[in-house]
């Protein structure tokens, strides 16, 4: 992937900068940029981070905070800090396979894993699809005491029916770092139409400091309570820092400006590459209605270890840089983090993520990518292969 960050951006940094004494730390224009992404989202509030790692790390401790520890589904596909997040915040997570048409859990695997101990499922967006369809929104919506949870951290602009990815859960996790749809360089945000956990979420960005609830009434109600302290020093909880900088709104509000564009061409560009595979080598069917592709997807659809090194040989000697299991790594509990806290978990017990674990990849995709480089690398990856 080319870097994402174009001279339209550093210009606006560089007008930035040269201010007589502009802010660098975490300030107004953050918030501008919380404001832009919540209303381009269709949310009600956002809180921006140092990255989309801190994301997922915020949005499970303030579900262990205002809802309790517990237990949250998750599928072993997907970046570390997703499975991560739900360890470091003394929750459980328990694990369902996939749908190779989206990559993520189905509807009837997420019932199936709901306890009386469940407290949400953390549903990923893998690479631009998405995870989530009609019967998986009914399921939430009937549910009192699973919260749903959305990843959106690789599929920025991803649509269900008429809304976007990350407006349909309690809280929804995005990742602004460098080769994503939008960049800050590093960050991300938790985005969220629940009051209680935006305040929550602000204080936890923060330290836990309660001078960052921006309801001047509840602010007030939990500084009557604490009169033997200073107000602006007054930790609500035991939390981190992970707050962002001016640079990286500056950078959030320039890149907005053309993000739905860029996502067009990274659609195009994803509908070229999949309508030029052999349907009989690769699989192909993905739910890609809605999709705002991040990378390209590449699935053999046997499971043949000859013909998946062959490949790989192939690209290296054209200089195609990939990633095999996809996001993350492929499957999580092959992971030594998870095989040292859950050895008698099977990696093998969740075949859709071991197929895509053993036999996928990805390849990048980015908006100025050119039509002959997707025609040559499809020639490239069904080409004969001795």
């Amino acid at each position: 992937m080319h870097n994402n960050i174009v001279r339209a951006d550093l210009d606006c940094l560089i007008e930035y900068l040269s201010q007589d004494d502009p802010r660098l730390t975490n300030g107004p224009k953050v918030e501008e940029f919380e404001k832009a992404w919540s209303n381009w989202l269709g949310v009600e509030s956002s809180v921006v981070l140092n990255s989309g790692s801190s994301a997922n790390d915020l949005a499970i401790l303030a579900l262990s905070h205002l809802k309790g520890v517990g237990e949250v589904v998750v599928s072993p596909l997907g970046w570390v800090s997703d499975i991560a997040s739900i360890i470091h915040a003394g929750c459980k997570p328990v694990f369902v396979d996939i749908d190779l048409a989206t990559l993520a859990p189905s509807v009837s695997a997420i019932e199936k894993a709901i306890t009386r101990e469940t407290k949400a499922a953390l549903l990923v967006h893998i690479l631009g699809l998405a995870a989530l369809t009609q019967e998986h929104i009914e399921l939430f919506e009937s549910l009192d005491t699973v919260e749903l949870i959305e990843d959106v951290c690789e599929s920025h602009g991803a649509t269900v029916g008429l809304k976007k990815a990350g407006s349909f859960g309690w809280m929804s996790c995005f990742s602004f770092y460098y080769a994503h749809h939008l960049t800050t360089i590093e960050g991300g945000a938790v985005c969220t139409n629940d009051m209680e956990v935006y305040e929550t979420l602000r204080m936890l960005r923060a330290h836990g400091l309660v001078r960052e609830v921006k309801d001047s009434a509840v602010r007030a109600s939990i500084v009557e309570s604490h009169k033997d302290l200073n107000p602006e020093f007054i930790f609500q909880y035991a939390a981190h820092n992970m707050r962002p900088t001016e640079i990286q709104g500056v950078l959030g509000l320039a890149q907005l400006a053309r993000l739905d564009e860029n996502n067009k061409a990274r659609t195009r560009n994803l509908m070229r590459f999949l309508e030029q595979l052999d349907e009989k080598r690769f699989y192909t069917n993905f739910a890609t209605e809605g999709s705002s592709n991040y990378a390209f997807i590449i699935i053999l659809r046997e499971p043949d270890t000859r013909l998946r090194d062959a490949m790989e040989n192939k690209m290296r000697e054209n200089g195609i840089e990939f990633r095999r299991g996809l996001s993350g790594g492929g499957n999580q509990l092959r992971q030594p983090y998870l095989r040292r806290l859950y050895p008698d978990l099977d990696p093998k017990d969740f075949p859709n993520v071991e197929h895509v674990h053993n036999y996928g990849w990805y390849v990048g995709n980015f908006p100025d990518l050119q039509v002959q480089e997707i025609d040559w690398l499809c020639e490239v990856l069904q080409g004969p292969v001795n």
